[in-house]
């Protein structure tokens, strides 16, 4: 029986420095497609230097790109990954043991959080940041939304077992300014979105939210295990649809009509 074919997909956007990493890692896919999205750096030739095979173009929402990305790709499954994240090798090593079992359509995959050097295992909840994400999956089971931040998902077949050996190594911010910058530009993208759909919510609502996301950070996922870090991270959680709402609601003119995704994302 032939084994399947897995095919690694990384989307970016100006990620020169990052992307030797992130495809070094990788080699142990069938084949590895990289989607520019507007890119002017040296990304282009650091991907085909890596034997990967590169789609450039220009896309206003984040979901369109990503399933570019997915419709380029001939594998039987996708591993998705974005360009500051890093497959680790036990993970690389069970994600080709599930695919050659599996009977399911898609798989959450574990994810390490890093803040700088910093490890921060506890507190990502929400649109924020998670500890798991549905990242490998069988060609033609899963749909990116249009939207331009953390866009929704429609999925075809049903949910296997998590994997748990290894982990996505993601640094997703520098500093903490770094994480108060990333803040400013999803809620900014997100109030876009809201505009975009004519349905803004209310304050109330969105009042209530950042209660209930706040303690879900900081309590249900145990984001007091990381003492101060804990209390940074279920605060980023709780405002960004607070902020979203709020952008929208106060300055529509500067987020509608939306000029494309937040400038940072891959």
């Amino acid at each position: 029986m032939t084994a399947p074919r897995l095919s690694a997909l990384v989307v970016a956007r100006n990620e020169a420095a990052r992307l030797p990493a992130c495809l070094g890692a990788l080699a142990f896919a069938d084949e590895i497609v990289v989607v520019l999205d507007r890119t002017t750096d040296a990304s282009a030739a650091i991907a085909h230097a890596h034997g990967a095979r590169v789609i450039e173009g220009a896309w206003t929402l984040e979901g369109a790109r990503r399933n570019a990305g997915i419709a380029a790709c001939t594998g039987d499954w996708i591993l998705e990954v974005d360009a500051d994240e890093i497959v680790e090798p036990a993970l690389a090593a069970e994600v080709r043991a599930v695919i050659a079992t599996s009977p399911h359509a898609w798989h959450l995959v574990p994810v390490d959080n890093y803040v700088g050097d910093r490890l921060v295992r506890h507190g990502w909840a929400g649109s924020f940041g998670t500890s798991a994400v549905p990242r490998l999956f069988r060609r033609g089971a899963k749909r990116w939304r249009e939207q331009r931040v953390h866009p929704g998902l429609d999925w075809t077949g049903t949910e296997g077992p998590r994997l748990h050996r290894g982990a996505l190594v993601h640094h997703v911010d520098r500093d903490i300014s770094d994480m108060l910058r990333r803040l400013d530009r999803y809620s900014s993208a997100r109030a876009a979105d809201l505009l975009a759909s004519g349905r803004i919510g209310s304050l109330a609502a969105n009042l209530r939210r950042f209660v209930t996301r706040g303690f879900k950070s900081y309590v249900s996922r145990k984001g007091y295990r990381e003492g101060a870090w804990g209390v940074l991270l279920a605060l980023c959680t709780a405002a960004f649809p607070l902020l979203a709402y709020l952008k929208a609601r106060l300055e529509p003119e500067r987020h509608h009509p939306p000029t494309g995704p937040p400038p940072g994302e891959p």
